[in-house]
């Protein structure tokens, strides 16, 4: 007989109304693609296991507390229950890079004061602010789209997963949106460098 794959939908309600075998086929079923991102983000495995699992404790809560609310889209959802968690992990350490003295490489090759100067970190400060207003003028998806590329450092693969849309669609609406940020910009004559 041959294995019927059920779609992520039925999954997840049969797993809510009681059968617990259906949440080991979801993770199962997405466990490589869940990892990798992780993985990817992390760079160590420990950490992302650890993140792989903190992510299926808040699935599993969300789901027994019937506040999960189906449109579909299990996988982008859990991806994004994923990323705020690697985001929280980052912003709990503020891990600076080990770096090892060899023969090739010295730590003070890269070494170097960046500190801005008053004057420069006033400038850095209005152009990000003038940045984000031109930001929230955006449609809501284009917006959404280039926060996640440009600020949270996703490649359009994992924009077009957590969005539900295709890669071509995420593409376009980047295009879309850094073209209606010129208008914009050339329209008020704004100048974003400092």
């Amino acid at each position: 007989m041959a294995d019927i794959q059920l779609p992520d939908a039925l999954l997840v309600k049969k797993y809510v109304d009681g059968d617990e075998n259906a949440l080991t086929v979801l993770i199962n079923r997405h466990q490589s693609k869940i990892f990798g991102f992780i993985y990817s983000k992390i760079s160590d495995r420990d950490i992302s296991n650890d993140i792989f699992q903190d992510t299926f404790i808040k699935v599993i809560r969300t789901l027994k507390s019937k506040s999960y609310n189906e449109e579909g889209k299990f996988l982008p959802w859990v991806m994004r229950i994923a990323h705020n968690l690697i985001i929280d992990h980052f912003r709990r350490n503020k891990k600076m890079p080990m770096f090892r003295e060899t023969e090739e490489f010295s730590i003070f090759s890269i070494m170097s004061d960046n500190s801005l100067t008053i004057e420069n970190k006033i400038i850095q400060d209005q152009v990000e602010i003038d940045l984000r207003k031109l930001i929230e003028e955006l449609p809501a998806d284009q917006k959404e789209v280039l926060i996640m590329r440009m600020y949270q450092d996703m490649s359009f693969k994992e924009i077009s997963e957590l969005t539900g849309v295709s890669i071509n669609t995420a593409l376009g609406r980047m295009r879309y949106a850094l073209m209606n940020m010129r208008k914009v910009i050339d329209k008020h004559q704004i100048i974003l460098t400092n």
